[in-house]
C-alpha cells in the first residue's frame, strides 16, 4: 500500500527523530545538525539511572517500592516506573533519563497495539527495563511497532476518529492524523530532554 501523501512528511519526521534519538543513546556518533558527526559514547547503566536532583521519579526494582512522591510502580516485570494517580504532584517531579525513555517506549508500543493490535494492552502490561542496553532495544522495538501501524494506515484511516483507541490520551476522540502528529511531538520533545540529560551528565564528569 502506498503511503498517503498527507502522512509522508510526518513519517519522514518520525524516522528522522527516531534515528537521531537512537544514535544519541547508542552512538557511535550523531549529526550535530550541520552535517558534522559528534562522537557519542553508548549509554551506561549508571547514566541511565542517574538522578540529577533529589526526589527524582525513575524506574526502580519492584522490590524497592516507589520513589519519593510516587505511590506505585507501573509496568510489568521486576522493574517499574514511578507513578501516582491524577492529579500528579505539583510541581511535577523531575524525571530521570530512564523514566523518560521508558515513558516514550511505552506510549509508542501501546499506541501501536491500540491501532493495529489487540486494542487491549495497558500500562501494567508493558515491561519496564532496568538496564541501558535493554531500554534502548525496547525503544527500538516500540518505535518499529508504531511505524508499522503508520504504514498500515490509508487515507480513510487518517481521517477516522478513534482509529487509535489508546486509553491514556485523547486518541479515541481524535482523527488518526492528529494522533500521528502528537506522537511525533512526544518523540521530539522527550528526545530533546534525553539529549540534554546526557549533556548534563557528561559536563559534570559523570559523577553520581
Amino acid at each position: 500500500m502506498d503511503t498517503p501523501a498527507r502522512l509522508q512528511p510526518l513519517l519522514e519526521q518520525f524516522d528522522w527523530a527516531r534515528e537521531r534519538l537512537t544514535r544519541r543513546l547508542a552512538g557511535p556518533s550523531v549529526d550535530s545538525g550541520n552535517g558534522t558527526d559528534v562522537e557519542v559514547p553508548p549509554l551506561t547503566d549508571e547514566e541511565y539511572l542517574w538522578e540529577p536532583v533529589p526526589s527524582c521519579w525513575s524506574v526502580r526494582r519492584r522490590s524497592a517500592g516507589p520513589g519519593p512522591g510516587a505511590s506505585a510502580l507501573t509496568g510489568a516485570g521486576d522493574w517499574g516506573r514511578d507513578t501516582a494517580p491524577y492529579p500528579h504532584p505539583s510541581p511535577p517531579p523531575f524525571t530521570t533519563l530512564a523514566w523518560r525513555l521508558s515513558h516514550l517506549s511505552e506510549l509508542l508500543a501501546l499506541r501501536a497495539d491500540h491501532t493495529v493490535g489487540s486494542h487491549a494492552l495497558t500500562r501494567d502490561d508493558h515491561r519496564i527495563v532496568g538496564d541501558a542496553a535493554g531500554a534502548v532495544a525496547d525503544f527500538d522495538a516500540s518505535a518499529a511497532a508504531w511505524r508499522a501501524a503508520l504504514l498500515d494506515a490509508d487515507d480513510a484511516a487518517l481521517d477516522r476518529v478513534g482509529h487509535c483507541t489508546y486509553p491514556y490520551g485523547g486518541d479515541p476522540e481524535e482523527r488518526f492524523l492528529d494522533v500521528v502528529w502528537w506522537v511525533n511531538q512526544e518523540l521530539l520533545h522527550h528526545g530533546a530532554e534525553i539529549a540534554l540529560l546526557r549533556d548534563l551528565h557528561r559536563a559534570r564528569g559523570g559523577l553520581a
